[in-house]
């Protein structure tokens, strides 16, 4: 019982993270409300584990939450904007954007913070930061990056003893996989119906 009580934070944080991802893969948009209170409860799950990184990444879903609200608002349906792929374009800034956002993380982690593991804190953030904008731009891809970060930060997680958020991660990645394949049925199914 004290295990429970000393770790509520992380528990309510983990339930409402598994509901995030329920309504992520139902294209629900009530995914962001539930995704904002998932954020400000790892908040202060990450800043106590030294994982700072993850931490600030926290405040960055408080705000990509919002924009994702607003972005998928605009329809009466969750059809309104489309489930895409990305272009070989987009790819290339993005993954661009990805390699100059861990450089920039890691370089702070490492000077500025007492941080336990900067390089891969750095590197599940900056992958996290690109996915979620994807996200909430209803590109297909974001879930295989998705399976990256989730597999990678589930290993983190075991290894800093955050036992409810590694079961959490687990659940990401293996549902990452399924939300990859419903997005994708989805897509063709809305491209079908569009050229009939």
């Amino acid at each position: 019982m004290n295990w429970i009580l000393d770790n509520i934070i992380e528990i309510i944080g983990t339930i409402a993270g598994l509901i995030f991802l329920y309504l992520e893969i139902k294209q629900n948009k009530w995914l962001w409300p539930v995704g904002l209170l998932t954020s400000i409860m790892y908040i202060y799950v990450f800043f106590v584990a030294k994982l700072y990184a993850d931490m600030s990444l926290q405040f960055y879903y408080v705000f990509i939450s919002i924009y994702g609200w607003i972005v998928w608002s605009k329809g009466t349906t969750k059809k309104e904007l489309p489930v895409r792929r990305l272009s070989k374009e987009l790819f290339l800034i993005l993954f661009g954007a990805s390699m100059l956002i861990y450089i920039a993380i890691s370089f702070v982690l490492v000077n500025y913070t007492d941080g336990s593991i900067p390089y891969w804190d750095a590197f599940t953030t900056a992958l996290s930061i690109v996915a979620t904008w994807m996200l909430a731009r209803k590109i297909l891809e974001q879930w295989l990056v998705w399976v990256i970060v989730n597999a990678v930060s589930l290993g983190l997680y075991l290894y800093k003893g955050l036992y409810p958020t590694s079961v959490l991660f687990f659940f990401y990645t293996v549902l990452a996989v399924v939300g990859y394949v419903q997005w994708k049925k989805d897509m063709h199914f809305t491209e079908a119906i569009s050229h009939e």
